[in-house]
C-alpha cells in the first residue's frame, strides 16, 4: 500500500527546502513534487508543499 507525506513550509527559502527534501528522502521517502502557495500582494511565494510517497512496509 502506498503511503503519502506532505511537508508544509512557510519558510519558503532555498535552504528550508533542501533541508526539508534531505531530512524526509534519508527517512526513505520518495520526492514526488510540490506546490507553492502565492499572495497577490508579492512576487515571492507564502508557502510551499513538499509531496512524498512510499511504500508501507506493514502491508
Amino acid at each position: 500500500m502506498l503511503q503519502y507525506k506532505v511537508v508544509e513550509l512557510s519558510n519558503v527559502t532555498e535552504e528550508a527546502i533542501e533541508e526539508a527534501l534531505n531530512e524526509k528522502v534519508a527517512e526513505g521517502w520518495n520526492f514526488d513534487g510540490m506546490q507553492f502557495a502565492m499572495r497577490e500582494s508579492s512576487k515571492r511565494p507564502s508557502m510551499a508543499f513538499l509531496l512524498f510517497t512510499r511504500e508501507d512496509e506493514d502491508a
